[in-house]
């Protein structure tokens, strides 16, 4: 026999003995249960939710730039009263799963920025923009769904003026180094009515309407901020799950 077929057949028999001496256990990982979750029904949060807005005794999650919220309730909605700020929870989130409703004005008034412009702001500082993009022509990363001038979403998902609309937004927050450099840029996931429109963007600093973004250093966990852009646009069915004490 020749020495090159000696040379195969060892390495096969190792080969072979390697594959038999590791066991289907040896790729199991039981260090963590995963925690038991309830689904909801279609838009209905699961059971590990925090709801932040479903009925008006639901005002007390949130506080307006001077105190107390002057945003209009009507039930399941919240609804923006122009002139009055912005809005912002009370608790502080840093990465988090978050799922909101909202609805521009079923009365066409205005065009571009000017037409059911609000805006969704991640610890109040990295904006996935509101507005009512449907045959509403604007600048792409301002339209509904962008990561406000940083990123045009992937298609326009917009209903119609009046319908009421959903995000569902995966973030994952900015972390930073002890002397307050940025170690890993914040990724944000956006999900329109059900479709990808931003898929794990990477953010490139808290959103500007002049200059370019930048990080700068803020604390771990802050409010989620809803914007007052002086159209009377409706919320409903906010909740979130709080990710960043998941692994």
């Amino acid at each position: 026999m020749k020495p090159h077929l000696y040379l195969f057949i060892i390495i096969g028999l190792l080969f072979t003995s390697n594959c038999y001496a590791q066991k289907p256990e040896d790729t199991e990982d039981w260090t963590r249960k995963p925690a038991v979750v309830t689904p909801g029904e279609g838009t209905t949060p699961p059971s590990d939710a925090i709801i932040l807005y479903n009925n008006p005794s639901d005002r007390d999650k949130w506080e307006g730039t001077t105190g107390e919220i002057k945003w209009t309730t009507k039930g399941s909605t919240l609804e923006v009263a122009k002139g009055t700020g912005e809005i912002h929870t009370r608790q502080k989130f840093g990465d988090i799963q978050l799922h909101i409703e909202w609805s521009s004005p079923k009365k066409v008034s205005g065009n571009g920025q000017g037409r059911g412009n609000s805006g969704i702001f991640l610890m109040g500082l990295y904006e996935v923009q509101v507005l009512d993009s449907y045959q509403n022509e604007t600048y792409y990363n301002g339209q509904a769904g962008s990561i406000y001038k940083q990123s045009a979403p992937l298609v326009n998902a917009c209903r119609k003026p009046g319908e009421w609309q959903s995000y569902d937004i995966l973030f994952t927050a900015p972390r930073f180094n002890p002397d307050k450099t940025l170690k890993s840029p914040a990724y944000v996931t956006v999900l329109h009515n059900g479709v990808l429109i931003q898929n794990h963007f990477q953010l490139t600093g808290k959103t500007l309407f002049i200059g370019k973004p930048e990080y700068t250093y803020h604390e771990s966990r802050l409010p989620i901020v809803l914007q007052d852009h002086g159209n009377p646009v409706r919320y409903r069915n906010i909740w979130v799950r709080d990710l960043s004490s998941n692994p």
